[in-house]
């Protein structure tokens, strides 16, 4: 596991027997949400391990080529939708696998680890999950989208068909459209995939609001 991605970790008490790997946004990095934790209103038990790694920089194509902290490739930008490096989004979310591998490894089981992520890495959250052999403890996806149903299809993995997703989008979301949050939930539960959908008054971020509710979710799916 020499290869992993580098990535801050925050425990919030000793010998944690779960983990949150939780993914940022395009152009972050892992010390986006480390400020999060402590809002979460999480109690001391159980104890769990938060890993925010950081995406690699690549030539990100719909901002004129500028290299960024990316998890994939975005070749261009509208309402309707996101044209995406499928190769890329693919090996992202190999690297989140060999994550959820060192996770399992120092004794925490998938079905004790929850994939997190805000708007690109909340897409590298979903698809990461839904194609993971393993049941995993659930998923909330923040201010995102499914950038390629064709590729979960192709890769869907049964093991998650019922794992319970928390979803949440700002009304007034400039940058991923509310729309598009609203199409990857309606797409799931097409499929039989329990959502917990949330929206608030707010643009392309998270809010307090949010944050209480993730850490509702959170003492539920994690006991």
């Amino acid at each position: 596991m020499s290869n992993l991605l580098p990535a801050i970790e925050i425990e919030t008490a000793p010998n944690p027997t779960h983990a949150v790997i939780w993914m940022h946004g395009l152009g972050a990095d892992g010390n986006d949400f480390v400020p999060v934790v402590p809002e979460l209103g999480l109690p001391t038990t159980p104890a769990i391990r938060f890993v925010f790694p950081n995406a690699p920089a690549i030539p990100v194509t719909c901002n004129g080529g500028y290299v960024m902290p990316a998890w994939y490739d975005i070749l261009s930008l509208d309402d309707a939708g996101r044209q995406a490096d499928e190769a890329g989004i693919w090996k992202s979310c190999e690297a989140v696998r060999a994550l959820i591998a060192r996770e399992n490894a120092r004794g925490i089981p998938s079905d004790r680890i929850v994939l997190a992520g805000f708007s690109q890495g909340g897409a590298i959250a979903y698809t990461t999950a839904l194609t993971h052999p393993e049941t995993l403890a659930g998923v909330i996806a923040l201010s995102t989208y499914i950038p390629s149903t064709a590729l979960i299809a192709k890769h869907v993995a049964p093991a998650n068909a019922a794992t319970p997703i928390f979803a949440a989008h700002g009304t007034e979301d400039g940058v991923v459209p509310l729309a598009l949050g609203t199409r990857a939930r309606d797409h799931l539960t097409a499929q039989g995939q329990p959502v917990a959908w949330h929206t608030y008054r707010m643009a392309h971020s998270v809010c307090m609001e949010e944050i209480a509710d993730i850490g509702g979710w959170l003492k539920e799916r994690l006991q």
